[in-house]
């Protein structure tokens, strides 16, 4: 088809644009018709130009920038959740690292403090009394940081027969209170005891460390009696606690006050295992506020039932002071308040954070209490002991393996020999790509043998 169409100059006065104009139609003229919204030819310039040309120019400008506006926001976006995962995992490092330090610390200070007591008053089984009597305090804090942090607060009496599950369906009735509570206060109260007396014969750092086998006791425990899985490590781990325990007896030639130290610490490991191990057998799992609550009730049942024995003690004169004022209550207090702070500090940590942290800070004591020793008591360590120490503080961290560390330990090689093959083969790639690009670049194509 033609059309004919009359131009006007810019200007001009044009004769009439639909009078003047002959078109013939056809299908491609419908089809002209059909796209003339998309073209856009009616908006014209005074000049007679058409401005579709500048419009479609601004709107790509336009999405280009919007384009560009979004990248950049999402960039933005990416990098503040980046600089927030960096800031809350360096946090809880640092939570970490606290909780690790004040275990350690709490421990440390309670053997120094003992230490300290033993010089003016010569009383183990009246400090382990006094001391456990502080564990009624536990449930009154937890309930205190629960009223703190808690969005829907519970009455105290609410809160306590919810805690008291731990003894059963029915809580804590008296039945139960003597059935479950007499005999792990009994340990409870033996291993502290056992503890102090190793005190009185061994420095702070070899009674630290002896104690640091109850860890093998209780997997040997558990394996026997609880039927857990059998592991090489921590059977390796259990051997180097007693030859451990067989050096330090020997360090002074069994005999004298060491083999009754040695004998102490150890006993107070044994029964710290059995205490451990009969409370998964019998309670189970617990969270921080039934734990909390087992504790208080062990604290009342010290106070009610074990207060006899420091009262025999004292009229047997096996324990004996006079005159009653010079009891050193300040050292007593500290002893006491560093126990509570290093069992709220366990449970606590235990629910928090990784109980193996836990396990660390206890490790960790060990080298804590040689420096306190060497530095303030100047003590001077025998080569046999140093050495016993550190064979029971790696047979303890042999102990922190996780079950499945030998399948972690095969998948973190293989992931090794997997990386290496891969990086292996990128090399040949890229030394093959250059080396045909230099050939290439002087006429000649090679391939390289596989």
């Amino acid at each position: 088809s033609r059309s004919s169409v009359i131009q006007c100059k810019p200007g001009g006065n044009c004769p009439s644009r639909h009078r003047g104009m002959t078109r013939q139609l056809s299908p491609l003229s419908v089809a002209e018709d059909s796209a003339a919204p998309i073209l856009e030819l009616q908006n014209r310039s005074p000049s007679g130009i058409c401005r579709h040309s500048r419009v479609e120019r601004q709107s790509r400008s336009g999405e280009e920038g919007t384009q560009t506006h979004t990248e950049s926001s999402s960039q933005e976006a990416e990098g503040q959740t980046r600089c927030q995962s960096c800031t809350s995992t360096f946090l809880k490092l640092i939570w970490r690292f606290l909780i690790i330090l004040s275990v350690s610390s709490s421990w440390v200070g309670t053997t120094q403090f003992v230490k300290i007591t033993y010089e003016t008053f010569d009383c183990p089984f009246f400090m382990t009394w006094f001391s456990t009597n502080w564990n009624i305090m536990v449930f009154p804090i937890y309930y205190s940081g629960h009223l703190a942090t808690a969005q829907e607060k519970q009455s105290p009496i609410k809160k306590f027969r919810e805690c008291s599950r731990i003894f059963g369906e029915d809580g804590l009735t008296l039945k139960l209170f003597l059935k479950r509570t007499a005999p792990f206060s009994i340990l409870w109260t033996l291993t502290n005891y056992l503890y102090l007396l190793a005190l009185k014969k061994l420095t702070a750092t070899d009674v630290s460390a002896l104690f640091c086998c109850n860890k093998a006791f209780v997997f040997l425990l558990s394996w026997i009696v609880l039927k857990d899985r059998f592991m090489g490590a921590r059977i390796v781990a259990a051997i180097m606690a007693i030859t451990g325990i067989v050096m330090m007896a020997y360090a002074d030639g069994f005999q004298g006050d060491s083999i009754i130290g040695v004998a102490y610490a150890v006993g107070s490991a044994s029964t710290s295992a059995l205490y451990k191990v009969l409370f998964k057998m019998f309670l189970g799992s617990a969270n921080f506020g039934e734990a909390a609550h087992f504790v208080s009730t062990l604290g009342f049942f010290n106070l009610i039932f074990i207060s006899v024995t420091p009262i025999i003690l004292y009229f047997t004169k096996v324990e004996y002071w006079s005159p009653f004022s010079a009891v050193p209550w300040g050292y007593l207090c500290g002893v006491a308040g560093l126990w509570l702070a290093f069992n709220i500090l366990v449970n606590v940590g235990v629910v928090l954070t990784y109980p193996i942290l836990i396990s660390i800070g206890t490790v960790l004591s060990v080298p804590g209490n040689a420096a306190v020793d060497l530095l303030k008591h100047k003590m001077i360590f025998s080569v046999v002991r140093l050495g016993a120490t550190i064979i029971i503080c790696i047979g303890f961290l042999l102990m922190l393996l996780p079950e499945e560390w030998d399948e972690i330990t095969l998948r973190f090689i293989n992931s090794l020999k997997e990386k290496k093959s891969e990086d292996h083969a990128d090399d040949i790639t890229d030394s093959s790509v250059h080396t045909r690009s230099r050939s290439r670049a002087n006429g000649t194509v090679s391939i390289p043998l596989a």
